[in-house]
Formats: C-alpha cells, sequence, structure tokens
C-alpha cells in the first residue's frame, strides 16, 4: 500500500507540472512584455522541478525510496578522527534537516577527549536510502590539527556505512532462540545525564556473531526496538551480500577506514576542495560542505551509476 500510495504522488505531482506548463504557454502567447519575468521565473521553477524529478528517476533500486540507517565510525587518526566522525554527524544531521527527513540518533560512543567512536543514525523520508547510499565508504580529511600543540597537519579518516531500514516483516525473519539479550546502565557525560536505571541494551545474534547497542532512550523497551531494528537491517545487508548481483549495490566490499580506501577527500588545509574520487566532482566551498549541502555529489553519482 505504501508503494501504491509513493507512485500515486508521483503521478499526480507530473500532472500538476503539466499544467503548469500548458499555463505558461497560454500566458506566452499573449506576447505581453509585462508578462515576461514572471513566466521567466515560473520558467526557473518547473526547470528545477523537473531536474529534480528527473533524479529521483535514478532511484529505482528496491529500497532506494525508504527510509536509512547511517552509522559513521571514527577510523584511523585518534582524537582527530573521532573529532572528523562527530563533524561528519553534524553534515548529515544538517543535509536531512534541508531535505525534511526526520533523524533520530539510536546509538553512540563518545570519544575520550572530544568527538566520537561512532553512532547510528534512523533517517526518515521518501528517498532517504536511495539518496544516501552514495555516501557509503571511506571519508578523509586533511587540516591543521586543533589537538596538536604544535598546530601541525593531519589526516583523518571516517567510514559511513548506509543501511535500508527493514520492516519487521517476513523479509528478514528473526529467530528468538538466535538472540541474547543484555541490558546495561547507559553510558553518558556524568553527572544528570548517566542513567539510575539499566536501559541500554545489547542483542547478539548468535548465529552470525553480529552484536547491536542502542543507549540513547529513557526506555529499555524502546531501545530494544531500535536494536532490533538495526539488527534487522544489518541482517538483510549480509543476506544481500550473500547474493553476489546484489552486492555491490547494497553496500559494496566492506574496506578498512585507512588511507587509500577513500571515496572523498574534504582538504582543509593548505588550500579548500572536497573532492569525491569515484567522480572527480568537487566544490571549493567546505564549509557549505560541511554544513550539510550535499546534493552536487549525490547527484553526480547518481548519474555516473545509471544502469548499474
Amino acid at each position: 500500500m505504501k508503494r501504491i500510495s509513493v507512485l500515486r504522488e508521483e503521478v499526480d505531482d507530473w500532472r500538476r507540472i503539466d499544467l503548469r506548463i500548458s499555463d505558461a504557454l497560454e500566458l506566452a502567447q499573449i506576447d505581453d512584455e509585462n508578462l515576461r519575468p514572471d513566466l521567466e521565473h515560473e520558467l526557473n521553477l518547473i526547470e528545477t522541478d523537473i531536474e529534480q524529478r528527473e533524479l529521483r528517476a535514478m532511484l529505482s533500486g528496491k529500497y532506494d525510496q525508504g527510509d536509512a540507517l547511517l552509522a559513521i565510525h571514527a577510523g584511523a587518526g585518534g582524537v582527530d578522527a573521532q573529532d572528523w566522525a562527530e563533524m561528519l554527524l553534524r553534515m548529515y544531521l544538517r543535509w536531512a534537516e534541508n531535505k525534511g527527513y526526520a533523524t533520530d540518533i539510536l546509538d553512540s560512543s563518545e570519544g575520550e577527549e572530544a568527538g566520537i567512536k561512532s553512532v547510528t543514525i534512523a533517517i526518515n523520508g521518501l528517498y532517504a536510502y536511495g539518496y544516501l547510499r552514495s555516501e557509503k565508504g571511506v571519508h578523509r580529511l586533511v587540516r591543521l590539527s586543533q589537538f596538536d600543540a604544535a598546530h601541525r597537519r593531519h589526516t583523518s579518516f571516517a567510514l559511513v556505512e548506509v543501511l535500508p531500514q527493514v520492516e519487521d516483516n517476513t523479509e528478514i525473519e528473526i529467530n528468538p532462540d538466535d538472540i541474547r539479550v543484555d541490558v546495561f546502565r547507559s553510558s553518558g557525560a556524568g553527572g544528570q545525564n548517566v542513567q539510575k536505571n539499566a536501559t541500554a541494551v545489547r542483542i547478539t545474534h548468535i548465529p552470525t556473531g553480529m552484536v547491536v547497542t542502542c543507549q540513547n532512550e529513557r526506555s529499555q523497551m524502546q531501545n530494544r526496538e531500535n536494536a532490533m531494528r538495526v539488527l534487522r537491517s544489518r541482517l538483510l545487508e549480509l543476506k544481500e551480500q550473500q547474493q553476489v548481483e546484489n552486492m555491490a549495490e547494497l553496500r559494496g566490499e566492506y574496506t578498512k577506514a585507512e588511507w587509500g580506501s577513500q571515496i572523498r577527500s574534504y582538504v582543509l588545509h593548505p588550500y579548500q576542495l572536497v573532492k569525491d574520487h569515484r567522480t572527480n566532482y568537487e566544490v571549493g566551498n567546505c564549509q557549505g560542505v560541511l554544513d550539510g549541502n550535499l546534493d552536487g555529489f549525490i547527484e553526480s553519482y547518481l548519474r555516473a551509476n545509471v544502469g548499474n
């Protein structure tokens, strides 16, 4: 039913665009110079709308229309890498906000000095997974380190994983006997943030050894539901990886977060440049990208992979 609703909405949107084009043509035929500014403005809006729908037409994968789970893991680079992971978290939250998507941080692990070691976010909205699957891979940062007393240039890495969210249905069945559930007190920054009750949940999938933790909610039940949601998505990923023809489409080969394996570089020193190494798309406005302006990178990736 959800897919039918989405398709119906798409058809209705195209009909509205067709009507706007017809109305604009009728006004153009009047040949009144006073109408030119309004017609040019409407034409620009129509062209932008059609470009966005052309981009959506590239999102034809099985899970592209659905919600996404995005995980960020600090890689090589120590405290700088953990700070970099937190910068990426902010970037994706800003991007999601600009898209009108709802976000929910399901689990996070703070760094000892700064930043985060890892974080898992649910991003909910139409085509969230389709857009974000272009972001999976290793992201590299080059900058003058604020954590180095000598203020030397450092290179840091973080791994971004993107998974489709899976509904609790028959696509992924989890036998209750195949999981072990442990509860513990959630970690925090101290003081009032430390939970006095054991609300954090760790679920271990015994057949695969897969471990998922969720501790950001105050309710143990909610943390368990979120952990099961992440586990279903990871088991789906594993299932798809085992089917060779779908492996590259869903996630691709798992790569270690280290030098030489990055998909995108963010250079803040000695010059300003963000470059995607898969498409060669690049921009000089690094701050704009870190503020969530990712659409150019996403679009270039989708266009480069049409038909793949």
